[in-house]
């Protein structure tokens, strides 16, 4: 597959890089690539040469989340249709959870709606100082349903309850005392602190690593197909539901919605 919104890149060492690279849109998600992406996980995943894969976003953004156009094709589509699409993304965030490298996320901007499920299926997130994070979806009165099995493993409940409903933003440092990200550091120095990550990688027997990481999803909070369904019925919905219809047209009406105080 020939990509056209992100880059895939392996080094000497067997680290691949997986940018997302739509920076005049912040890196923000269309159709286009959640399928590149599930392309690229099914080329990662089968590639035992690897040793480490480091996610990042091309430009001043990590992911803003869903792309405008990508959104006004949900506001104006029939439930079957928002479904296949919300399935398309579960797939997507599914196929880099269950990655056998070890992820490593290097935020280098902004996070939002979207993007925060791309963070927490990473296994290690990194930081700049400035970033800014959100789950933005109920401000257009929709839910950040398809992120939620692995935004809520990533943090816990009584994190997740702390952020996940009032679509407010907040800082890295507070990101970090979420564990949405594992350290904070200047933009400057996040390139160090990424090799600081890989490194201890490069020593360890790359099978034994991934055989580790599938006992920690074992182990973990349960993400089952059910649990993703469930999900994907939930934000379809949302969609049906009068606020939603509200919050998006109010949106790109560049209006307040009649919620709004």
């Amino acid at each position: 597959m020939s990509y056209q919104t992100i880059r895939l890149s392996t080094d000497t060492r067997g680290v691949a890089t997986l940018t997302l690279n739509r920076p005049e849109k912040h890196n923000s998600m269309s159709a286009r690539m959640i399928s590149e992406l599930t392309d690229a996980a099914a080329t990662l995943a089968a590639d035992r040469r690897l040793r480490a894969v480091v996610l990042t976003g091309e430009g001043e953004s990590f992911c803003a989340g869903g792309d405008l156009a990508w959104m006004k094709e949900q506001f104006n589509a029939d439930r079957a249709t928002r479904i296949a699409e919300a399935r398309h993304l579960a797939n997507m965030l599914g196929a880099l959870n269950t990655l056998p490298q070890p992820v490593i996320g290097k935020i280098n901007g902004q996070a939002y709606g979207g993007g925060m499920g791309m963070m927490s299926v990473c296994d290690v997130a990194i930081g700049a100082d400035h970033a800014k994070f959100g789950f933005t979806e109920t401000r257009l009165g929709l839910i950040p349903a398809t992120i939620s099995p692995y935004v809520i493993a990533r943090m816990g409940e009584a994190y997740a309850r702390r952020v996940f409903m009032s679509a407010r933003l907040f800082d890295a440092t507070e990101a970090q005392s979420l564990g949405l990200l594992a350290k904070v550091t200047p933009a400057g120095e996040l390139n160090d602190a990424i090799e600081a990550e890989i490194k201890p990688y490069l020593s360890a027997a790359p099978g034994a690593v991934a055989r580790s990481k599938r006992l920690t999803r074992m182990l973990g909070p349960e993400i089952t197909q059910l649990k993703i369904e469930a999900t994907i019925e939930a934000l379809a919905d949302a969609w049906d539901d009068a606020e939603a219809h509200e919050g998006v047209a109010a949106f790109f009406e560049k209006r307040k919605p009649n919620w709004k105080t």
